[in-house]
């Protein structure tokens, strides 16, 4: 899979190029899925968009027509890609930050929208979304997460109980906090995290992939241009065997708690906390 720093600015055109040239490249390069930051499309809040108010007079037209413009790439290369946009709401609600997931067939698979909002997101800018999803490419299961929701320790348990492989993580910047956050939530939760990052802020902290053992893998340039990090999911591969193999299935046999249950006892010296 791949994981995509493209340039995000307030004219969306634009945006679809530098989308679709990197689903190309990720293509011509033998990724079967390929994942960009949040606003990819669209602009991300203040910083493409400008104000809350400006959604009013926000083109939706020319997305939703690049929308399909990048459905029709990954239908030429036979990919699946991941790509963060706005999605409108009837009357006057704010939209949802979502991401969109097209299959490799260039249908619109599912879309995520971000459940934690950050404060500010919360003045208007977004409306926050509702569930988890989940996707399959080949035979791996994918969540999705956005931005603050790495903060959230419960957004990747959850997904690590719905049976995921991997988390794409997309965000308008991924600062050193962020990363920490992401390595252990791969680690503790034996899964791959996939974060995206926009080019400009690079920066703060590349984009890539990271094995579920919390060590990245492979990780875009920092460096303020377009950049593509790649890297294999292989359930198989020796390096991955305590944390697929082992951690995992014992962490969910401990979650259950018969291991625990069936090796207490009944003894007054485990009650009695009061003496030696």
């Amino acid at each position: 899979m791949a994981t995509a720093q493209t340039p995000v600015s307030a004219a969306i055109s634009l945006n679809a190029t530098a989308i679709g040239e990197m689903i190309r490249s990720a293509a011509l390069q033998g990724a079967r899925l390929i994942s960009f930051c949040e606003g990819a499309l669209s602009g991300y809040g203040e910083a493409q968009i400008g104000s809350p108010g400006r959604w009013r007079d926000f083109d939706w037209d020319r997305q939703e027509t690049e929308l399909r413009s990048i459905a029709e790439v990954c239908r030429q290369f036979r990919i699946f890609a991941v790509v963060g946009a706005a999605h409108r709401l009837s009357g006057s609600y704010p939209p949802h930050n979502s991401l969109y997931v097209f299959a490799d067939d260039g249908k619109l698979l599912t879309r995520y929208d971000k459940r934690y909002l950050s404060s500010s997101e919360l003045g208007g800018w977004y409306t926050p979304g509702l569930q988890p999803v989940t996707f399959q490419v080949d035979d791996y299961r994918f969540g999705c997460a956005v931005c603050i929701e790495s903060q959230f320790p419960e957004i990747f348990a959850e997904y690590e109980r719905l049976g995921v492989d991997a988390v794409l993580f997309s965000s308008y910047g991924i600062p050193p906090h962020f990363q920490i956050a992401l390595q252990a939530h791969a680690g503790l939760n034996c899964v791959w995290v996939a974060a995206a990052t926009p080019a400009q802020a690079a920066h703060e902290g590349a984009g890539g992939v990271i094995g579920p053992d919390g060590r990245w893998i492979s990780r875009g340039s920092e460096a303020l241009e377009p950049s593509l990090a790649v890297a294999m999911l292989d359930r198989a591969d020796p390096a991955y065997e305590i944390p697929l193999q082992r951690a995992r299935p014992w962490h969910a046999k401990a979650r259950q708690g018969d291991i625990y249950r069936e090796k207490m006892v009944d003894d007054p010296r485990s009650v009695d906390r009061s003496g030696y």
